[in-house]
C-alpha cells in the first residue's frame, strides 16, 4: 500500500478540487461523468486520482509528460487562431481505454510520481511567452485529468494575453466544464469515437450522450467547438456509424461547427490497417449531404479536402499542409473576398509569411 503521508509531501500531490466525501471515509470524484467511488489507499479508474485520509488528491498537478511548441492546425483546429502556435503539454494516463490509441504511451501509463516531470503553472506560461505562442494547449492525452494545474495555467495565460484550449474526449463533469470557461477556456477540440457501440464496447463502457451534451454546452457557453471523429478501419467506417456521427453533429452543435474525419493507423493494441481514403471521402460526402458547411479530412497530407472552401461559392479560402496553415486568402474580417460570405473564425489568423 502507498505511503499517504509520504505522497502529499510531492509538489504534484495537491487536494483535489471537485470531489463529495462519503461515509467510511470513501470519496466521489466529480471531475468526469465516471463519478468514481475511491476507497481509502485507491485510485480511481483514471489512476490520477488518489483518496488519503478520506481527501481526494490529484497525483498529477504540474506533473508534464510531454511538451512541445505545435501548431495550432495539428490539433486539428482550423477555425480556432488558425496559422497560430500554442505551448501543448499533457500529464499522465486517461479515463477511456480505446484499443487504438494514437498516444499510449502518455494515456496508458500510470502517473509517474518524480521530481524532475514537474512544471509549475507559471513555468508553462513563461516558456509560452519566451518561444512566442500565442496560446495553451493541453493535449496529447485527457486532458480534463490536467485540471488542477490547466485552471492556474489558463487564468496566468489569459491574463498575458494567451489563448487556452483543450484536446477532449468530452467526458468531463458540467461543473468542471464551467470552471474551465470562467478561467479562461475558449477552445475545445472534441474527439468522438463513433455511435453508441463504439463507446460500449470500445472506450470502457462510457456513454455517447455525455460526449454529445458536452459539446452543446460549450458551444452555449460562448466556447469555441470542434469535432474529430478518427475513423477505425473496422469499427466506425460502415456509413450507419458515419451517419449517426453526422447526424448528432448537425441536431447538437449545428451546420456552422467544423468536424475533422481523420486517418486511423495502427497502434497500441489495434492493428487493422490505416483507414482507405474512401472511407474518409464518403464521410465528407455524407457531411456534405447533411449540410454541414466545413467537413474535412486529416492525416492525409496534401489532400484538398484539409482546405477550407467558402460554403457558398467555393472560393479556397485556407490552405494547408502538413498540419500548417500556408496560404490564407481570408478578409481582415474573416470573409471570402469573392462572394463575401462571413466565415466562422474564432481569435485572430497569424497569415503566413
Amino acid at each position: 500500500m502507498e505511503d499517504g503521508l509520504k505522497l502529499i509531501n510531492l509538489p504534484m500531490v495537491k487536494e483535489a478540487f471537485l470531489y463529495e466525501k462519503l461515509k467510511g471515509e470513501k470519496v466521489k470524484c466529480l471531475l468526469c461523468e465516471r463519478k468514481c467511488i475511491i476507497n481509502l489507499m485507491e485510485r480511481g479508474f483514471c489512476k490520477t486520482r488518489m483518496n488519503i485520509n478520506g481527501k481526494l488528491y490529484t497525483l498529477v498537478y504540474g506533473n508534464v509528460s510531454a511538451l512541445e511548441s505545435r501548431p495550432i492546425e495539428i490539433k486539428p483546429f482550423f477555425h480556432y487562431w488558425p496559422g497560430s502556435t500554442a505551448l501543448t503539454f499533457s500529464t499522465w494516463s486517461c479515463n477511456f481505454n480505446c484499443p487504438w490509441c494514437q498516444n499510449y504511451s502518455l494515456s496508458r501509463s500510470p502517473p509517474k510520481l518524480e521530481i524532475k516531470y514537474f512544471i509549475s503553472p507559471s513555468e508553462l506560461v513563461e516558456k509560452a511567452l519566451k518561444l512566442r505562442n500565442q496560446g495553451l494547449c493541453v493535449s496529447f492525452q485527457e486532458p480534463t485529468l490536467f485540471f488542477e494545474s490547466a485552471i492556474e495555467c489558463f487564468k496566468l495565460g489569459k491574463a498575458k494575453g494567451l489563448y487556452c484550449c483543450f484536446v477532449s474526449n468530452g467526458y468531463m463533469s458540467i461543473e468542471a466544464l464551467k470552471i474551465l470557461k470562467e478561467n479562461g477556456l475558449t477552445g475545445l477540440k472534441i474527439d468522438v469515437k463513433g455511435d453508441e457501440l463504439v463507446y460500449k464496447n470500445y472506450c470502457g463502457r462510457v456513454n455517447s450522450e455525455i460526449v454529445w451534451r458536452n459539446a452543446k454546452v460549450a458551444k452555449n457557453m460562448g466556447i469555441h467547438v470542434e469535432i474529430v471523429n478518427l475513423i477505425v478501419s473496422g469499427v466506425n467506417d460502415d456509413e450507419a456509424s458515419i451517419t449517426n456521427v453526422v447526424e448528432k453533429h448537425v441536431k447538437e452543435l449545428g451546420v456552422d461547427t467544423p468536424i475533422h474525419f481523420t486517418r486511423y493507423f495502427p497502434a497500441y493494441k489495434f492493428f487493422t490497417p490505416p483507414t482507405k481514403l474512401s472511407s474518409l471521402e464518403n464521410a465528407y460526402k455524407i457531411a456534405k449531404s447533411a449540410g454541414i458547411k466545413f467537413p474535412y479530412l486529416g492525416n492525409v497530407p496534401g489532400h484538398p479536402l484539409e482546405n477550407t472552401y467558402c460554403p457558398t461559392c467555393g472560393f479556397k479560402l485556407m490552405e494547408r499542409f502538413m498540419n500548417r496553415l500556408i496560404r490564407c486568402n481570408l478578409t481582415l474580417d474573416n470573409k471570402c473576398p469573392r462572394c463575401k460570405s462571413k466565415i466562422p473564425i474564432e481569435g485572430r489568423i497569424i497569415f503566413p509569411m
